[in-house]
């Protein structure tokens, strides 16, 4: 089984199980605490908000949904049918356009753009979620689907975010109840170092426009009734420095 057939599996029987109600995914915090945040970043540096926007690793939607809202053309992209399912459920006026996409596979990537043109990309928690030999392929999407005149928005857990995660995983009592099901899955987050991102960026002919930190909300909280962050890092990107 390739890397991508078993992630596949993988999302597929977790989306398969997981609870329908609104946040009670590990990841799946409101987005005016998550994308909602991104886009006071992101919009400042986008070359043209009239392209298309592609939520990459979508997911269920509920960022998509939020950035549908706001944009003329939101199109959620996830390799897992079961969480895209679920996603056109929760957008019954069709708001966003979902659709099936591998994004290590370098031909389903072009023909989406072959399709769209260049697009902005928003991406959020994907990369640390790939087999190592699948990272930079992703990256390489973004900058296939960006092309010349498009941003990618990338924030991703920092180191610092796997050691609370083992930490978290190691309790006593067993992990959170929503952390739990994503362990069982075998969709134990892996480490990307804080350092390879921006080598994954310029490897992809891509340039870093913008870059900062800001923590990742989740949905869970500590067993004394605070929420759970991660550190994470963003990047904006683009083929070339406008400034």
């Amino acid at each position: 089984m390739s890397v991508t057939e078993r992630y596949r599996t993988a999302w597929e029987g977790f989306w398969e199980d997981a609870p329908e109600e609104p946040g009670a995914v590990f990841w799946d915090a409101d987005p005016i605490l998550t994308v909602g945040l991104h886009l006071a970043l992101f919009e400042p540096e986008l070359a043209d908000a009239a392209l298309p926007l592609v939520d990459l690793g979508c997911g269920n939607g509920t960022q998509t949904r939020f950035l549908a809202d706001r944009y003329r053309r939101v199109i959620g992209a996830d390799l897992s049918a079961a969480a895209l399912d679920r996603a056109r459920h929760a957008d019954p006026a069709g708001q966003a356009d979902f659709r099936q996409l591998d994004a290590t596979n370098a031909a389903q990537v072009e023909a989406v753009h072959a399709e769209l043109g260049d697009v902005n990309v928003y991406m959020r928690g994907v990369l640390h979620q790939c087999e190592p030999e699948d990272r930079q392929p992703l990256v390489d999407a973004v900058a296939t689907l960006v092309g010349e005149r498009g941003r990618g928005f990338v924030v991703e857990p920092a180191e610092r975010a796997g050691a609370i995660l083992r930490e978290l995983a190691r309790h006593p009592a067993g992990p959170p109840p929503k952390l739990a099901p994503v362990f069982a899955h075998g969709l134990a987050p892996g480490e990307v170092a804080d350092a390879s991102v921006p080598g994954y960026v310029t490897a992809a002919g891509l340039t870093v426009l913008a870059s900062g930190e800001l923590p990742l909300l989740t949905t869970e909280y500590t067993a004394d009734g605070n929420r759970i962050e991660l550190p994470s890092g963003w990047l904006v990107v683009g083929r070339r420095d406008r400034r």
